[in-house]
């Protein structure tokens, strides 16, 4: 009976052990925190796995969409709160031509590279630089050394991610990329699918949301850009007033996945703000990039936190960024970095409480 119940205890402590560890690196889950307002993340990946904060009751919900265990984003097909690269969104024909060399990626979105290839930085171990859970200053600061070679692109790249919490309800994110010895295409993105209602509050149709952007990167059937530049005025993709995500919906094959170029010029744009009725939370988002991919979760299907199941629409995703495929399009802000200058990309979310829909 002893020795059964030794065996029970290895299997026990090495399923333990592979839930923590990848290639024998520790997975951890950090928080960070500032009175009722918290952030947890976990470095497998450099994830957003959960954000809590009150809502126009005082009661405090998780917004963020995610999972129980880190067991299950070893697993995750959804990339829920990675943080994207080496190049975020899709490259076309899972290549390109940069200095005269034509490099080949994995394809892993059909005939495409889809978020960096079949693992890019959602699915490795980052290392944590920094941490400090609470205090003035709540932050964590994770890292990455991306070879040369990876996933076919060129060149060795440190990536680095610190998540803050700033004034309160204030989340920031500071991503940054160094070309170590090759210029390479970079583009990191921050994947978290958001649904300020609660993750388990159903779907976000009606949502208001209004977008600083009065163009989008047309794609096609493949979900690459064609090179275009659009207006939308007068299609579904209009944001520039508020109004609610399900006004146009059905007007599109199957909902929002499209990169806005950004109004502005400024460093730190407006890109959009997201208001819930029900939950009275608001959702303002600056970042400094050119661009912000909108998608609204349009055929997740998924078990999440406590067994709640996600369906489509269950969120909504602004990944602000570099132009999808735009090492393949001139025409585009370019993403290349080279050695000797640093790739900078902030966000900024502000959450708020609106109690009344005619003071929208």
């Amino acid at each position: 009976m002893s020795s059964k119940i030794n065996l029970l205890i290895c299997f026990f402590i090495l399923h333990l052990l592979a839930a923590t560890n990848v290639r024998g690196r520790k997975i951890g889950i950090y928080e960070i925190k500032k009175g009722d307002f918290s952030v947890r993340i976990t470095n497998y990946g450099a994830r957003i796995i959960s954000v809590l904060l009150p809502d126009k009751h005082g009661n405090i919900g998780d917004v963020a969409l995610g999972y129980d265990t880190v067991k299950e984003y070893e697993n995750d097909t959804t990339s829920f709160g990675a943080l994207l690269g080496r190049v975020a969104n899709r490259i076309g024909g899972a290549q390109f031509t940069l200095n005269g060399t034509l490099y080949k990626l994995i394809a892993n979105d059909g005939a495409n590279t889809l978020h960096g290839g079949p693992k890019g930085f959602s699915r490795v171990v980052w290392n944590v630089n920094k941490y400090e859970q609470d205090g003035p200053y709540p932050h964590i600061t994770l890292t990455y050394h991306s070879t040369d070679g990876e996933e076919g692109f060129p060149g060795d790249v440190l990536a680095s991610v610190t998540y803050a919490l700033e004034d309160p309800y204030k989340l920031s994110v500071v991503m940054k990329a160094k070309a170590l010895n090759k210029a390479t295409p970079v583009n990191l993105a921050q994947h978290t699918y958001w649904n300020i209602g609660g993750h388990n509050s159903g779907d976000i149709l009606s949502n208001v949301v209004q977008i600083f952007a009065s163009h989008i990167t047309p794609v096609d059937e493949h979900l690459i850009p064609t090179g275009e530049i659009s207006p939308v005025k007068n299609t579904p993709y209009d944001f520039l007033k508020p109004r609610e995500v399900g006004n146009q919906i059905s007007k599109l094959p199957s909902g929002y996945d499209i990169n806005y170029a950004l109004d502005s010029t400024v460093e730190m744009k407006p890109v959009a703000i997201v208001y819930d009725k029900k939950s009275g939370r608001v959702m303002d988002l600056q970042a400094s990039a050119p661009g912000v991919q909108f998608y609204t979760a349009n055929s997740l299907i998924q078990k999440g936190k406590g067994g709640y199941v996600y369906q489509p629409h269950a969120a909504l995703c602004f990944e602000t960024q570099g132009f999808p495929d735009a090492v393949n399009h001139p025409n585009f802000p370019s993403t290349i970095v080279t050695p000797g200058k640093a790739y900078v990309h902030k966000m900024l979310y502000t959450f708020s409480i609106m109690k009344y829909w005619n003071s929208y």
